[in-house]
Formats: structure tokens, sequence, C-alpha cells
């Protein structure tokens, strides 16, 4: 690696290290309303940073919803072209009371910056950013043509940066996408991750009595709309965690032997896993498959939330007449979403309890994606990292879906890198998430040095 970039980013630490704490401190919640200044706030703040990093054609794109943040630079005649994308909205930070500290006052403790967004995704983005301002600063020029694509609504679905991809294929034309939303394997591993699973979010709405009824004078004879949506969702996912819906795992791809022979190689303790990330008292699910496989190339369904009836303070006998349920499904390769999404409808309109209406409401739906890791330039993605972290770099799966890399598979005909510096107890979407702050300088330092290897290459 350029000794100089290392020497930018080592004398220029607290500086980059108090914008991305300005950055955190915006609350830039992209699915509650109220926050929507908020949002609009993080994409004026990406798109000066990116000015001020020396791209040019930088535009704030009004969408639907949250807007995207464009720029580019293309003064390396014969060099690739590079897509670098990341999201700067974020997850709400309820539960409030479980934070050490405030989620939006950035804090250091023990090498960590504790802030939501510090890893998914402000921490991991903004290295990108600073990657180019690095490399500008020090060579004057950039190794390789560069555009960002920068979304404020990953956090819900990405419809409107979906919407833009398929419509101007030729503007973000590249030869590559680089992203930056995955971890390492664990502290020090270098993790290049080669597959994520797809995502279908939706809610069941179910509906009883045409009113909530007195549970003295109806209990026994009306329909409980919570109960009958518990009854429903208990008969879609047995105890040992096996899906019950006909034709969901018709179309499973299974890993190839040799990837489940490396994943075997892979330092993973049950026990560690169990203790450190889950926290709870047993790991769950289909017991036949190890816990890797159930987590990056098995299907799932969870059940994120249910709401309905009465829960304040004090007695309300009611037997409610309407109750909803936030469902997902994780998908692996070769499923394909609308075939899921008709077989999940079939068995609620099949299963729904006496007297219990159901209606199903897809909010976001996306494939699986699979990167073959022999294209050239995640092989030079992985030498950039090795060299930095001066170890082999590891292949992975991650179990979370990033719908971005499916639209740029499909629209623009590009891989996507996914070089991460999370680690695997950061605590996403959780109270207290963290970064490492030494990951952040060392990303800035990684990513530049694959983007002089990439221009060197060709």
């Amino acid at each position: 690696m350029s000794k100089a970039i290392d020497g930018f980013v080592h004398d220029n630490e607290n500086r980059l290290l108090e914008e991305l704490k300005t950055f955190l401190r915006i609350p830039s919640i992209s699915t509650l309303p109220e926050h929507k200044p908020d949002v609009d706030r993080a994409a004026q703040f990406v798109a000066d940073g990116l000015t001020a990093a020396g791209m040019e054609n930088v535009e704030i794109i009004q969408t639907a919803l949250h807007p995207l943040v464009y720029a580019d630079w293309m003064h390396a005649p014969g060099k690739p072209t590079v897509l670098l994308y990341g999201h700067y909205d974020v997850q709400p930070p309820d539960p409030l009371e479980l934070w050490e500290t405030p989620p939006f006052e950035p804090a250091i403790r023990n090498g960590n910056l504790y802030a939501r967004g510090s890893a998914d995704d402000k921490g991991q983005m903004y290295m990108h950013v600073k990657a180019i301002e690095a490399l500008r600063a020090v060579n004057g020029t950039l190794p390789v043509n560069v555009k960002f694509l920068v979304e404020g609504e990953e956090e819900i679905g990405g419809v409107s940066i979906a919407k833009y991809v398929a419509g101007n294929p030729e503007k973000l034309k590249a030869d590559v996408a680089l992203v930056s939303d995955t971890a390492l394997y664990a502290d020090g591993i270098p993790t290049l991750c080669i597959g994520l699973r797809g995502l279908i979010y939706a809610e069941v709405e179910a509906t009883g009595p045409m009113r909530d009824l007195h549970s003295g004078l109806y209990g026994g004879s009306a329909p409980n709309a919570v109960f009958g949506l518990i009854e429903l969702l208990a008969k879609a996912k047995n105890a040992d965690g096996v899906i019950q819906i006909p034709g969901i795992y018709d179309d499973v791809e299974a890993p190839a032997a040799a990837e489940l022979e490396s994943w075997k190689s892979l330092p993973f303790s049950e026990k560690e896993f169990l203790e450190k990330e889950v926290g709870s008292s047993a790991l769950t699910g289909e017991k036949e498959y190890s816990v890797l496989e159930r987590v990056w190339a098995r299907p799932t369904m969870e059940v994120h939330g249910i709401a309905g009836g009465f829960t304040g303070a004090g007695a309300k006998t009611v037997i409610p007449a309407k109750a909803t349920a936030k469902v997902s499904f994780r998908m692996v390769p070769n499923q394909d979403p609308d075939k899921v999404v008709a077989a999940f409808r079939e068995f609620v309109k099949k299963n729904a309890p006496p007297g219990i209406q159901c209606e199903v409401r897809v909010l976001s739906s996306g494939p699986a994606v699979m990167v073959d890791p022999s294209f050239p330039a995640i092989q030079v993605a992985a030498k950039a990292f090795s060299e930095i972290f001066h170890s082999p770099t590891v292949f992975t799966r991650s179990g979370g879906s990033i719908p971005i890399v499916g639209d740029f598979a499909r629209h623009l005909g590009i891989p996507t890198i996914l070089m991460g510096f999370g680690l695997p107890d950061d605590g996403l979407h959780s109270p207290n998430e963290k970064y490492r702050v030494s990951n952040y300088y060392t990303g800035i330092m990684t990513i530049a040095h694959f983007l002089e290897l990439y221009g060197a290459s060709s």
C-alpha cells in the first residue's frame, strides 16, 4: 500500500473521526415521517462531503420518498470505472432505555464508536468518501474512474434507488460496484462476502368481528383476531424451524461441496456464537444443518412484531377485531420471490382460522444474490484486503440482504464487491450499535489500496 495514503490517514485521524461523528449526529431514520428533514440533512451532508473530496457533477436527486446522492469523476482514460454505493439512512434506535449513551450522540468506549448508524452504514459508507479524498490529496488524481450512488431508503426496502438504477443504466455504467455494508468474519480476518440472501417483507392483517367485543358477553363464541393470527403463524413454521408452507423448499439451491468444506475451516464456535452474539439459552432452527448453513444458505421465516388488541396499563377485557403481524422471508439462490409470495398467500388463504379473514400485503421483495469470486476485480479486492491485513482473505456469505446488489447485476450487468469492515458483534439494528474506530481508518486505507491496485491491473 502507498505509505503516503497510510500517512495521510494517520495525520488526519482526529478530523476524520470528528467528521464521522457529525454525520452520526443526524437522526436520519428513513421509516419515520417526522424525520424527513433529518434524512434530507444527511443527504446534503453526503453531497457536501463528496464535493469536498473532489468529486464532480454532485447532485441530490429527489425521489418519491428520500433523495439519492450522485457524483462522479471520469478523468482516468483507459481505466475501469468503479461504482461506489452506500446508504445514509438508519434504523430507529428503540428501545432507547437500553442504550448506554444516547444513540445520536456518538461516544467512544474501549476503542469503539457507539451510535446508531456507526457500522450500518454511515461509518462504512463514509470510508469511501474519505478514500477518494486521500487518493486525491496524495496523488492529485484517481487511479480509476469513479461514480457514487448513495441512498436514503436502504433500511425500508430501497424502492427509489431500484427504480433509478433500472432507468439510468448509461449514467451508472461501470465495470464493478463496491459496497461496504458487511462485516469481517472475525476480528483481523479480511472477508469478502460473495452471497446474500433475498428478502420478502410483508404484513399480515387478520380481521375477526366487526368491532372489539366484550369478552364476557362474547367470549367463547366470537373469533379473536390476535389469537387467530397467532394460530396462523404457528402453523407456518414448526418447533424445529422447518417452514410448513408447501413448495417453499422446492427451488432451494444447496451450497457446493467445496464451499461447505471451506466454511468448516473458518474459526467458528457455536458456543461463542450463542453466548456472545445471540445471548439466549439455546439456538433454534433446522438441526440437520450447521449454524452457518442455517444463517447463510437456508430459507427462513421470521415474525418481527404483532400489534392488536389492548396492551396498555390495567385491564380491558376485549376480543380484538383486528391484528397485524410483520413477517419476513429470507431466500437463498434459485428461489423466486414471486413464487414464495404466491405460496404464502395460498397458505394464508387455506389456513386462516374460522371467522378470521386475512390479507397479505407485500412491502418489499428481492432475490438472493451470488457473486463469482473468480471475477478479476474481486481477486484484486482480495489481494488488497490481504496486503493490508497481512492475512489471507476468506470468502463467506451473509444471511442479510442488500437489494441493490441484485439491481446492479440485473440492470447494469456488473458484479459487486462486498468489502465490509464491521465486526459480528457490532449490534446492527440493536441498542448500542458500534463500529471499531481502527477499522474505520483501516477501511479507508484498504479501499484506497484496492482502487490503486485495480487501476494498475488494467
